[in-house]
């Protein structure tokens, strides 16, 4: 049983990181990374079966962050699970160095494929999923994704294909933040109800809190169950999470960070 109290001061450290690197390299998508990072821990500290010493091991599952603006995100849950040096964070968006703005393919160890051009993530991984049935591997593919990008065509030829050949060792996590870079995702768009249209396409689906470490582990343990349906997990999470000066305010899709602001931001983690 995953020690939930670790885990979430592995997100507090995480977001900490998160703040500090948005600072250092001047860079946005901050709220963005922000929201994800508890399905990220659940997935990298409990439920994936990955060794940070063989990241290309045959049988390992695939993690694909479809939402490739929130690079920081996956780049520090990686470096903190062991996969690469943590020092190289301090890289992030140099010139010339290997952790770009958004995820590059394997750019670094445990990094799976190319992603930030919204809307492809689930459907590379569905590939990932045919070429893992063929080779008889058992592997599991997850891809997270952000709700903005289910106004993606893309994302739901993907969902029909996935449901059509019953690919149940795939699992969608939907960061669910209600927000979108220019409006409130419900008005950008029509995506309520957005767990019944995933059902609807024959999904096996959850609605869950995603900041509640322990309900994304139970819920991401549950792909596959044998029924054949591949498996969406629908977070509802908040933009900005753990910050209370970033949360729920979409000016932190753009916004940096200042030096005081960082300072306040790690205090509130319990990180000064």
């Amino acid at each position: 049983m995953a020690d939930i109290s670790k885990l979430d001061l592995m997100a507090a450290s995480i977001r900490g990181k998160l703040v500090e690197m948005s600072h250092r390299a001047q860079t946005p998508h901050l709220g963005s990374s922000l929201s994800c990072v508890d399905m990220l821990v659940a997935a990298y500290f409990d439920v994936l079966r990955i060794d940070p010493k063989r990241p290309e091991d045959p049988d390992r599952d695939r993690f694909i962050l479809s939402k490739g603006h929130a690079a920081t995100a996956i780049y520090t849950a990686l470096a903190f699970r062991g996969f690469f040096d943590a020092a190289l964070l301090d890289s992030f968006n140099e010139d010339g160095g290997v952790l770009a703005e958004h995820p590059g393919p394997h750019c670094v160890p445990g990094i799976e494929a190319a992603t930030g051009s919204l809307g492809h993530g689930l459907s590379i991984g569905l590939g990932m999923a045919v070429a893992g049935r063929i080779a008889g591997r058992d592997y599991r593919v997850f891809a997270l994704m952000s709700d903005g990008e289910c106004n993606e065509g893309s994302v739901w030829e993907a969902a029909l294909f996935a449901a059509a050949n019953r690919l149940d060792r795939v699992c969608a996590l939907i960061d669910y933040n209600k927000w979108q870079a220019t409006g409130r995702s419900n008005e950008v768009l029509g995506l309520p109800s957005l767990a019944a249209k995933w059902s609807a396409f024959n999904w096996r689906t959850f609605e869950i809190d995603g900041h509640d470490i322990g309900a994304i582990i139970e819920a991401m343990r549950q792909a596959p169950d044998g029924d054949g349906r591949p498996t969406a997990i629908v977070c509802h999470t908040v933009k900005g999470k753990g910050v209370s000066f970033m949360e729920d305010d979409n000016n932190w899709h753009y916004r940096i960070p200042t030096a005081t602001e960082l300072v306040a931001a790690r205090a509130e983690l319990g990180l000064a």
